[in-house]
């Protein structure tokens, strides 16, 4: 699992009550919501996340994890947990929020040459 898509997981994960919808990611990672559809379908392809539309409306799709991603998260909390303490020891609340804004701009920016560069070689 790539940081990119562990950091995707954690923010549905805090969003879950209900299963966000792709536009709810959307804005709070501040990404498009192509991007976060494209994210999510993988993810579903890896058996992470399921997509399903609303029961209310059928214009909204809704990220939910699956078993599979909690089980996986379970199973390596303390390892997880360790991890990220160590690696933020000496990170406050503001440096890490930062940190986070930074990182997605990042994933923007890849994400925007990515897609540049696809068009390139189609065009």
């Amino acid at each position: 699992m790539t940081l990119k898509q562990w950091l995707f997981i954690a923010v549905i994960s805090k969003l879950e009550q209900p299963a966000p919808t792709i536009s709810e990611v959307a804005k709070v990672t501040g990404n498009s919501r192509q991007n976060v559809k494209k994210m999510a379908s993988l993810l579903e392809k890896q058996g992470f996340v399921t997509l399903k539309k609303d029961e209310r409306d059928a214009r909204i799709v809704r990220i939910h994890l699956t078993p599979k991603c909690i089980a996986y998260f379970q199973n390596r909390s303390g390892k997880e947990e360790a991890f990220m303490s160590s690696l933020f020891d000496t990170f406050d609340h503001k440096l890490t929020d930062g940190l986070y804004e930074g990182i997605m701009k990042l994933a923007d920016n890849v994400n925007r040459m990515e897609n540049a560069l696809d068009e390139k070689e189609r065009g």
